[in-house]
Order: C-alpha cells, then sequence, then structure tokens
C-alpha cells in the first residue's frame, strides 16, 4: 500500500485522490506564464495592426470623445485639489525652517514630475480602463466580438486599436491639464490663503522647475496611457462569462493598471535620473 500511495503522488494526485501541493503550484505557476505570454501576444497583435493599417476617423473620433472631453472635469477637479493639499501639508514644515517662499518650488516640481502624472493616470485607469473592460466584456459574453470576427472583421483592430490610440496620445494632454490645475490651486492657496509673497513664490517657482522636468511627466504619461489601454482591453478581452465576469474583468482592469502606473514610474524615474546625471553631470536642482 506504501508504494502505491507513492506512485500516485508522483503522478501529482494524494492518496485521497486529491491534488498535491507541488502539482497546485506548478499549475499555478504554469497559468501564470501563460498568462504573461497571452497579454505579450495581445499587445503585439494591437501594435501590429497600428502600422498595417489607420482606424477610420468615424471609428476614433466617439472613442476619442468618451476618452479625453469626458475626463476633463475629473482631471481637472483632481488636479487643482492635488496643488491645494501639498500647499496645506508642507506649509507649517516650511515656516518653520523659514522657508515658506520656496513652497512654489516644491509643489510644481512635485507635480509636474510624479503626483500630477501618477494620479492623474490613476484616476483615468479608474473611469476610461474599467470602461472599457466592461463595455468589451459585455461584448464577448453577448458574443458580439464573434460575430465581427464571422464578419471578417478583426476583432483587436476594429475595438482595440482606436481606444489604445485615444489613451496614448490623450492622457499625455488630460496630464498637462492636471499639471496646470495643480499649479494654480496651489498658488491660490499659497498666496491668497497663506499670506506667501506672490513674487517670491513665482520666482523659486521658475528658478527650479525646468521643461525637462514637465517634459519627464509627459513621457511617462505616454507610458501610463498605454498601459491602462493595453491591460484594459485585454481584461475585456477575457471577459469571464454573466455579470460576474463583466464586473470581475472591470475590477482586474483598474488593479492591473494602477499596479503597471506605480511599476512604471519607477522604471521610469530611475531611467530618467540616470540618463538626466549623464548628460548633465553639473546639473543643479531641486531634486
Amino acid at each position: 500500500m506504501a508504494v502505491g500511495a507513492l506512485d500516485v503522488e508522483r503522478d501529482g494526485v494524494g492518496a485521497d485522490g486529491g491534488e498535491t501541493a507541488v502539482h497546485r503550484l506548478g499549475r499555478q505557476v504554469f497559468d501564470r506564464v501563460a498568462e504573461v505570454g497571452d497579454v505579450s501576444l495581445f499587445c503585439l497583435r494591437t501594435l501590429g495592426w497600428i502600422v498595417r493599417r489607420r482606424p477610420r476617423w468615424s471609428v476614433l473620433l466617439p472613442i476619442f470623445h468618451a476618452i479625453g472631453v469626458q475626463s476633463v472635469p475629473v482631471v481637472a477637479i483632481t488636479g487643482t485639489f492635488i496643488g491645494m493639499v501639498l500647499a496645506v501639508q508642507t506649509y507649517h514644515e516650511f515656516q518653520m525652517m523659514g522657508l515658506a517662499t520656496k513652497m512654489g518650488s516644491v509643489i510644481n516640481i512635485s507635480l509636474v514630475k510624479e503626483l500630477g502624472p501618477v494620479l492623474a493616470a490613476t484616476m483615468l485607469a479608474g473611469r476610461v480602463g474599467s470602461s472599457m473592460a466592461a463595455e468589451l466584456g459585455t461584448m464577448r459574453v453577448t458574443e458580439q466580438i464573434d460575430a465581427l470576427t464571422a464578419l471578417g472583421t478583426n476583432p483587436i483592430y476594429y475595438l482595440a486599436v482606436p481606444r489604445f490610440l485615444a489613451c496614448f496620445l490623450l492622457i499625455p494632454l488630460l496630464t498637462l491639464m492636471a499639471d496646470f490645475m495643480g499649479v494654480i490651486g496651489g498658488a491660490v492657496v499659497c498666496t491668497q490663503v497663506l499670506g506667501i509673497d506672490s513674487f517670491a513664490y513665482w520666482k523659486h517657482s521658475r528658478d527650479f522647475v525646468e521643461g525637462l522636468d514637465i517634459l519627464a511627466g509627459v513621457l511617462k504619461s505616454f507610458f501610463f496611457g498605454s498601459a491602462i489601454a493595453l491591460i484594459s482591453c485585454h481584461r475585456g478581452f477575457n471577459s469571464g462569462a454573466g455579470a460576474e465576469g463583466v464586473g470581475k474583468a472591470a475590477t482586474e482592469a483598474f488593479v492591473f493598471s494602477f499596479m503597471a502606473i506605480l511599476f512604471l514610474d519607477f522604471v521610469l524615474g530611475l531611467a530618467w535620473n540616470a540618463m538626466y546625471r549623464s548628460l548633465w553631470p553639473q546639473a543643479t536642482g531641486l531634486l
């Protein structure tokens, strides 16, 4: 009996007929590797269709309006309150050190390099990414994607490519709006509420915040937009059946997009700092 039980264990099945821990672990690892491969193939196919054939404007314009124009109020409000909260939270410490007039440099460089792009992308991942995943998931459940395939239309070209282009092109513009509104919100609180001299506030901002800092934030947003579009479309295309599957796809789209945004922000920040210091080793700046 002991030998027979050992043979069963080697086959990945326990003596009681269930899976062993090693078998479950191997299956989970295999599933994760297969999922990474599926995501990679989906990204390559999407990028390949962008090169091969441009979508029609009649398809692009409604998606551009839904992703870009309808996101303006959310991004504007988010950016404004980011700047206002930064001003309120940093004022006491800077005042104790006698550096209250230099708050503009800290607030604005934090906005344009990190907080503006990251928080704007996070808001858009929640609004745009979840919406795209739910919409495409519903089309998968109702077999509309299968109908497109049966009619000879590639669903990735017709559904994923326009959404990718909209996120890739419009999220950087929305990031600039978030930066602008954050700068204005922080300046209003500092100069009108906290009583900081406006000339000193804007002078230190101009001395420390450079065009390359704004460029760094905008370049990050291109990667953030691409990640949001690809992850959300992939989750929608692979949605499970029923309302539960669609809801799970929308949730996974936001969670995975948020994790990708944080990971890309870390990697791109390291790469940008290394490149900046290698090109201008004697450069002086706030960070």
